[in-house]
């Protein structure tokens, strides 16, 4: 946590000092007041009036990569990165400018050699100066590039383990040296499911939203190429995955064949506006597009799914037919009853985090007037049954942690209750708080106090690591992840809680009767 802090902090003053290139040697002169006034008027009377004249200016896709989009998903002046928005035929052109990924584009006659993890571009004789090897052929390596396609260039721990690609840029005589095994007419993406993939936060946060934003553009003409490719992976995403390309999936480690492409890009595009981790700072167009599709991705399976469930009723019916109970017509007059009334779903926890008196909590919003659903998710739960269940319901609760990240399965305006253990205030907020308004959802988040934290009977009452977590998670991020993370358990103290939860009852009520006021608390 101590270094995802750090990073986030890094990051946003980075944005806030506005100095996105910085030129070797720059002196700050001193220059009269009046002759600087006069010229920040000019540079914004520019700004103003440069689309009118220069619409394609290299300045203009600057601005739109920081966020100043024009009502679109993404700018579409290019995805990849202003730097390079305007790439040769023939040449590898790498952004490495944001802290976040690398990104590298290449045009022209794109080969892979799994074998060498490299990927070459051979360019014509024309291009550039030529030097003929012994063996007549041009053989000459004219550019080298290394990169790691995934998306936290920051915490080197994580990086040291993502596989590396080489790409080079050769003459075209040397490709008669290698022939192509599959030719593609589209272009390719290549990126990583290795790093902290397996967590829910970081399989969306890192990757499907990334891959989401570097493909759009393509309008689903690509093939992705996946390094450290898991089965799994791509089951899961099963649903998500057709929305964003129309080809079939390529195993880099696991297919020898030279795949060739007439482009690649390597690695994946983060947007400021459609990354989970604090950066909604924008408008929400973005996000809020990533959701709709979604909802479209899911919306087939739900269907198959709640056809699946209305045979089985149907079934039950019909046996129910020969032997009718009032047991069954009192069961059936409750069911619709219950459509009546707003649905909460507890994700539950099974390891740490875990809610100790969760039948406790399940009782009382009963009594309060909620139908329960309680969800525990498994790394084999189908993500389209989890969508339903959030998609259908008015509330969700959780203790902070990656299952979380299930409140982009919400609909807009519903309401999100965030239980927040000790240690875990800023990282509650800044991965899920912030974002879920930013979703549109009414965000609630409960702080616990020490007395509801299963550390209470671990420690002195004056323990800082009851009394001051912030020292603790200043110490690092292993002593965040033992203590607060893997350790801790909550009793919620019921009567507290229940105002948080009246409140949530409340609100999605007068949603329900459209008296309905837009408040994020």
């Amino acid at each position: 946590m101590l270094k995802k802090m750090v990073y986030y902090q890094r990051y946003h003053q980075w944005r806030k000092g506005d100095v996105p290139f910085v030129c070797e040697n720059s002196k700050r002169v001193a220059r009269p007041k009046l002759l600087f006034l006069v010229f920040l008027s000019f540079m914004s009377f520019s700004f103003i009036l440069a689309p009118l004249f220069f619409p394609s200016a290299p300045t203009l896709s600057l601005l739109y990569s920081f966020g100043f989009e024009d009502e679109g998903v993404v700018s579409t002046s290019d995805v990849y990165a202003s730097v390079c928005s305007s790439v040769s035929n023939g040449s590898i052109c790498c952004d490495r400018s944001s802290i976040r990924s690398d990104i590298c584009v290449m045009k022209g006659d794109v080969r892979t050699d799994s074998v060498s993890s490299t990927i070459t571009l051979y360019r014509s004789n024309g291009y550039g100066s030529q030097v003929i090897g012994a063996s007549g052929e041009n053989d000459e390596i004219f550019q080298h590039e290394k990169i790691k396609p995934y998306t936290r260039k920051w915490e080197k721990s994580v990086m040291d383990t993502i596989d590396e690609l080489n790409l080079v840029t050769k003459g075209e005589n040397s490709a008669i040296h290698q022939k192509c095994d599959v030719q593609h007419d589209v272009p390719a993406v290549f990126f990583s499911t290795g790093g902290y993939t397996g967590n829910l936060y970081h399989e969306f946060n890192d990757g499907i939203m990334p891959l989401y934003i570097t493909s759009q553009h393509f309008n689903k003409k690509v093939v992705f190429v996946i390094l450290e490719y898991h089965d799994w992976w791509i089951s899961k995403y099963e649903n998500i995955l057709p929305h964003l390309t129309e080809y079939p999936i390529i195993d880099f480690r696991g297919d020898n064949r030279t795949h060739c492409f007439p482009e690649a890009v390597v690695g994946l595009k983060i947007h400021d506006e459609l990354t989970i981790d604090a950066s909604l700072m924008g408008t929400n167009k973005t996000i809020r597009d990533f959701r709709d599709m979604l909802d479209r991705a899911y919306l087939p399976r739900i269907r198959g799914l709640i056809q699946e469930e209305e045979h089985e009723t149907q079934l039950d019916k019909n046996i129910s037919a020969f032997s009718p109970s009032a047991k069954t017509k009192i069961e059936t007059t409750e069911e619709k009853l219950d459509v009546k009334k707003p649905k909460v779903v507890i994700i539950a926890r099974n390891d740490s985090r875990a809610i100790l008196n969760e039948a406790s909590l399940v009782k009382m919003a009963q009594g309060i007037g909620f139908q329960v659903e309680v969800l525990r998710p498994q790394r084999t739960t189908e993500l389209a049954r989890i969508y339903r269940a959030l998609n259908s319901s008015d509330v969700m609760i959780g203790v902070h942690g990656a299952a979380m990240t299930h409140f982009l399965f919400m609909r807009p305006d519903s309401a999100f209750i965030q239980i927040i253990p000790l240690g875990t205030d800023w990282a509650a907020d800044t991965y899920y708080g912030l974002p879920a308004r930013k979703l549109g959802l009414r965000y609630i988040g409960y702080k616990i106090l020490p007395q509801e934290s299963s550390l209470y009977n671990e420690y002195e009452k004056t323990d800082p690591v009851l009394t001051d977590p912030d020292s603790v998670n200043n110490r690092g991020w292993e002593f965040t992840k033992k203590i607060y993370l893997d350790r801790q358990n909550v009793k919620l103290n019921l009567r507290r809680f229940h105002k948080r939860l009246l409140r949530a009852y409340y609100y999605s009520m007068a949603k329900k009767n459209g008296h309905l006021h837009h408040q994020n608390q």
